[in-house]
C-alpha cells in the first residue's frame, strides 16, 4: 500500500507535509520521501527508508532543508518517490500509489520508439513511478498525460504531481482509493488519503475528489481540471482493515463502520442460533478490536482484552524481512493476562484471516496460558483472490491465502471452481471449509462474516464497492 500528503501555501509549509506524511505510516513500511518547492532554493527532495526506523526519525534531521509554500511526500511499500522529473512538461516532483499489473508490457512498447530508456532499480525492474512519468510525458501537458496513464495502466494509479505553481491530484481511475483537499483558516490548502492527518493541523473538510477526478491545488484555492467519472470501486478494506479509525471515506467513518460491521455478525448468529456460550469477547489487536466491541455490544458477551501487545520496541511484527523474525517478534509481542484467559471461553474477532500465519501461534498462545475454548471470527469473508489493484497483500500466489489453499487441500483443482460455494458458510462446502480450517487451527468454532453483512456495514451502494479479493469479480 502507500500513503500520501501534500500541501500549499503563503506560508512555509514543510511542518506540515511533515507530520501530514507521518500519519500515514500505517499504510508502509519501506520506504517514505518528501519533497519541497522555494522560489529561490527550487526543489529539494529526501528519500529514506523505512524498514527499521519509523518515517519521522528518519526525517527529523533533514527538516532544517526542506523550505518553500508547496511540499508533497509519501510512505510507499513499493519503489522508491517521489521522483523528480525534466521533460517537455517542465520540471516536476511525481509519487503514486497503486499498482501497474501490465507494467512490463508497458515498459516494451515504450522501448519499441528506439532511443528510450529507463533508470533500473537493483531488481532490474522499472520504478512503476518514473513509468507513470514516462507515459505522461507523452502528452503536450500534465492533465491530458495523467489521462493518457490511467487509461493504459491495468490496475490501479492515485498520482499527486507537485510543480512551481501548485499540486494536480488525481485520483485512480475507479477511485479504489480517496483522495480528500482540506482548507486551513490561513488560506492554506492540503490534499491527503487520511482526513485525519489534516484534522490535526487545523485544516477542515473541504473536497472530496470523484473517480478519475483531478483538481489543481495552487496558492489561491483549487479548482477541478478534468471531471469525475461515474463509476466508482472504492476498496471495502479500507474500512474493514487499512484505514486508520478516525477516517472518513466517502462519508462513512471507519470506527463507525467496525462497530456496527461487529453488531452484524452478532445479530445474524444469534437468529442462526450459531452463537457460542462464551466469557469474553476479544479483538485481536489492533484493528480487530472495534469490531470486537461491536459483537460484544449486540451479542450481551462481555467485552474484554485477554491479552495485549507490548508496542514500544516492536511498533509493528511485519517490518522483519525473515519469517522466522517476524514470528518471533510476533509471539514476543503478545502479553497474557492470565487472570482473563485461564479457564476461560473466549471468542476472538480478527479484521480479516489472510495467511493465518499469526493467528495460529495466537491460538496456540492462548492455549498455552490457560485457555478452556477459543472461537474465532472474522469480520470479512474468506478471502479467495489476491489483490491485484492496490498491492496492499504481500502474498506472491493465491496459495498463500489460507481459505483459498485449504479449498486446495479438500478437493484440488476442482475445489477452485468453487469458490462461491466454499465462501458461503450456509452450503456445505462452506461448512467443510469452516470445519477443515477449525480442525487446522484447533479453534473451536469459526465464523466469517458474510459479504452482504460486510457490504451493509459499510452503507454504499455495493456496485461502488471494490470486493475483488472475496468474489473475483474484475472491475
Amino acid at each position: 500500500m502507500g500513503g500520501f500528503f501534500g500541501a500549499v501555501s503563503n506560508r512555509d509549509v514543510t511542518l506540515d507535509v511533515f507530520f501530514g506524511v507521518d500519519y500515514h505510516s500505517h499504510l508502509g513500511t519501506k520506504r517514505a520521501g518528501m519533497v519541497s518547492y522555494d522560489a529561490e532554493a527550487g526543489f529539494h527532495r529526501e528519500i529514506h527508508s523505512i524498514e527499521n526506523t519509523p518515517f519521522r526519525t528518519k526525517f527529523e534531521k533533514d527538516l532544517h532543508e526542506f523550505k518553500g509554500n508547496i511540499g508533497m511526500g509519501c510512505i510507499s511499500d513499493t519503489d522508491p518517490q517521489p521522483l523528480l522529473v525534466r521533460s517537455h512538461l517542465g520540471l516536476y516532483a511525481i509519487c503514486i500509489v497503486g499498482i501497474i499489473n501490465n507494467a512490463e508490457e508497458l515498459v516494451q512498447t515504450y522501448f519499441s520508439d528506439h532511443g528510450h530508456q529507463f533508470m533500473a532499480m537493483s531488481s532490474g525492474k522499472v520504478n512503476s513511478t518514473e513509468l507513470v512519468a514516462a507515459l505522461i510525458n507523452q502528452r503536450e501537458n500534465l492533465v491530458d498525460g495523467i489521462l493518457h496513464a490511467q487509461e493504459l495502466i491495468r490496475g490501479s494509479a492515485t498520482i499527486l504531481i507537485m510543480t512551481q505553481d501548485g499540486i494536480l491530484a488525481a485520483r485512480d481511475r475507479l477511485g479504489r482509493l480517496p483522495v480528500l483537499i482540506g482548507k486551513h483558516p490561513d488560506g492554506s490548502h492540503c490534499v491527503s488519503f487520511e482526513s485525519f492527518a489534516y484534522h490535526k493541523m487545523g485544516y477542515e473538510d473541504a473536497y472530496e475528489l470523484g473517480p478519475r477526478e483531478i483538481v489543481a491545488l495552487t496558492r489561491s484555492g483549487f479548482e477541478t481540471v478534468s471531471p469525475a467519472g461515474r463509476e466508482m470501486k472504492i476498496c471495502a478494506f479500507l474500512w474493514t482493515y487499512y484505514g486508520y479509525p478516525n477516517s472518513n471515506y466517502e462519508g462513512r467513518n471507519v470506527e463507525v463502520m467496525r462497530y456496527r460491521n461487529g453488531e452484524i455478525m452478532a445479530r445474524d448468529e444469534l437468529a442462526a442460533g450459531t452463537l457460542p456460550d462464551v466469557d469474553f469477547v476479544a479483538g485481536v489487536p489492533d484493528s480487530g478490536v472495534p469490531h470486537a466491541i461491536g459483537y460484544s455490544n449486540c451479542s450481551g458477551k462481555h467485552f474484554a482484552r485477554p491479552y495485549v501487545k507490548y508496542t514500544p520496541t516492536w511498533a509493528r511484527s511485519f517490518t522483519p524481512a525473515d519469517q522466522r523474525l517476524r514470528s518471533q517478534t510476533a509471539k514476543m509481542k503478545q502479553i497474557p493476562v492470565p487472570e482473563l484467559i485461564q479457564g476461560k471461553k473466549l471468542l476472538f474477532v480478527d479484521d480479516s484471516i489472510v495467511r493465518g500465519t499469526q493467528l495460529r501461534e495466537t491460538v496456540e498462545f492462548l492455549y498455552e496460558s490457560g485457555a478452556k475454548e477459543v472461537h474465532m471470527r472474522s469480520a470479512c469473508p474468506p478471502i479467495m483472490y489476491g489483490c491485484k489493484y492496490l498491492n496492499f497483500s504481500s502474498s506472491k500466489s493465491e496459495m498463500e491465502l489460507l481459505a483459498r489453499a485449504t479449498v486446495q487441500e479438500l478437493e484440488g483443482d476442482e475445489g477452485q471452481k468453487h469458490l462461491s460455494e466454499y465462501a458461503d458458510a450456509g452450503t456445505e462446502r462452506g461448512k467443510c471449509l469452516l470445519k477443515t480450517i477449525c480442525n487446522k487451527f484447533g479453534f473451536d468454532s469459526l465464523g466469517y462474516q458474510s459479504l452482504d453483512g460486510m457490504l451493509e456495514a459499510i452503507g454504499l451502494d455495493r456496485d461502488k464497492v471494490c470486493t475483488y479479493c472475496w468474489t473475483g469479480e474484475e472491475n
